[in-house]
């Protein structure tokens, strides 16, 4: 009975959506409009190239380099394998969701296990750099300055979480000595094993990445629709609309929050926590990339939660310091 009740819920859902777009056809196409400018415009461009350089470095070895230059880095700070510094690093320069896509590329190579990668997901949450930098400064908030700020204290907390579950699934390595002609005679081997060709390599990291970028847009698309219904028909007064976008679609909030008439503290206060927790729009991607593997999403959630308390406190005791320095 419950069950026949969940889809006789879930149709009703379905029915009530369709008939918004229907109803609200100009708002929700001016926010499809705006999820597909932000896809191609900031999304795409700044994803794409670090998705087809990872998945080439993935091949050829370069894993098996830079995990051994960073062993130590990962094995004392945050009780990982060396393997997980490729996913740490590529998840500071590329952002969201490309660590859940090398996770899951390492994951299938097994390189990493269900729990190490669990663990990673927690505090390898990066914001794409240039999304921060930019929309998120320039554009939302007017002010690059704050925009650093925030690029910094969200790393910053990227940090502190991974130090804070580095006794949640450990790895218990000893040996933390570099020895870089092991990692080289371990590049290349892997690139002995691997059969393929360069041209099939290419081929298959470019369908790889558009695909996952294609999917990228209909999530983004999908809570966009979500969060302009929400606002057409929940009554809240701005500040708080503001913030429920965001919880839902990052970019969307964070637009919102930009056009907010409250002290600029209070807007990078809120900025980088949206940022920090992502958005059930990025939640939902790093699911569905990950839907093919036994890796947990409770821990991911339960980490951006933390992340977005620890990264909103942080900005707030430190705003005045950082202006009083400009």
């Amino acid at each position: 009975m419950k069950s026949i009740l969940k889809n006789l819920l879930f149709v009703f859902l379905l029915l009530f959506i369709i008939t918004q777009i229907l109803t609200e056809s100009e708002s929700i196409m001016g926010c499809v409009s705006f999820a597909f400018d932000i896809w191609l415009n900031n999304i795409f461009p700044s994803l794409f190239p670090f998705f087809i350089i990872s998945e080439l470095l993935i091949n050829y070895g370069f894993v098996e380099l830079i995990g051994e230059i960073f062993k130590p880095i990962m094995v004392i700070l945050f009780k990982t394998s060396k393997n997980s510094a490729f996913v740490f690093i590529m998840s500071m320069l590329s952002g969201t969701p490309s660590s859940a896509k090398n996770i899951r590329e390492l994951y299938l190579n097994n390189m990493l296990d269900e729990k190490e990668s669990s663990k990673l997901l927690m505090f390898c949450n990066f914001a794409n750099p240039l999304f921060i930098l930019g929309p998120v400064s320039i554009i939302f908030l007017q002010n690059k300055d704050v925009g650093l700020l925030i690029l910094i204290i969200h790393y910053l907390s990227n940090f502190i979480i991974g130090i804070i579950f580095r006794n949640y699934n450990p790895i218990n390595e000893r040996e933390i000595k570099i020895n870089l002609k092991t990692a080289l005679l371990n590049m290349h081997k892997k690139r002995i094993s691997n059969k393929l060709n360069f041209g099939k390599i290419v081929t298959n990291s470019l369908i790889n990445s558009m695909n996952t970028l294609l999917l990228i847009l209909g999530v983004i698309t999908l809570f966009s629709i979500i969060t302009t219904i929400i606002d057409k028909n929940i009554n809240l007064n701005n500040y708080y609309q503001s913030v429920l976008n965001g919880v839902f679609e990052m970019t969307q909030g964070l637009r919102y929050i930009g056009l907010l008439d409250i002290p600029l503290k209070i807007k990078s206060t809120l900025s980088v926590m949206i940022i920090s927790f992502s958005g059930f729009s990025v939640h939902m991607q790093v699911i569905s990339i990950l839907s093919d593997t036994k890796i947990k999403y409770i821990p991911f959630l339960t980490a951006r939660i933390i992340h977005s308390i620890i990264s909103g406190l942080i900005l707030y005791f430190t705003f005045d310091f950082w202006i009083s320095l400009l």
